[in-house]
């Protein structure tokens, strides 16, 4: 499981995340990312509608998001909010597509994110 000190919690955070981040998206799933101007730890949350199946299989998908995260929280930068919104295809997606799809969004959002953080803020090219 995904560190109780990673899991974000509050509602504010997931919705910066959301409103003011970036967007990767894969059939199965959508990443939200941001970087906040603190030192924090880097937080993590899922959201999971109605529209991925009953109750048992969003638990499901949540605890194998959380799962794969566990092993992907350290590339995230420090003061980092990251949202992962599970598609509906995955419910039936194997374990192994869904980290696929997670590892294509995270190399986007990150890329941009390094990209940004080099462009020169002096005038100069």
């Amino acid at each position: 499981m995904l560190p109780s000190g990673s899991r974000m919690r509050r509602g504010d955070q997931f919705a910066d995340a959301i409103r003011r981040g970036r967007r990767a998206g894969r059939p199965t799933l959508v990443a939200h990312f941001t970087v906040r101007e603190n030192d924090d730890q880097p937080l993590v949350g899922f959201v999971v509608s109605k529209a991925v199946g009953g109750a048992v299989i969003r638990n499901q998908v949540k605890r194998r998001l959380r799962h794969l995260m566990r092993a992907r929280v350290h590339r995230l930068p420090r003061g980092s909010l990251l949202v992962v919104r599970a598609n509906p295809p995955a419910a039936s997606a194997r374990s192994e597509h869904l980290a696929a799809e997670l590892d294509v969004a995270l190399d986007r959002l990150l890329r941009r994110q390094g990209s940004e953080s080099r462009t020169p803020t002096d005038g100069r090219s």
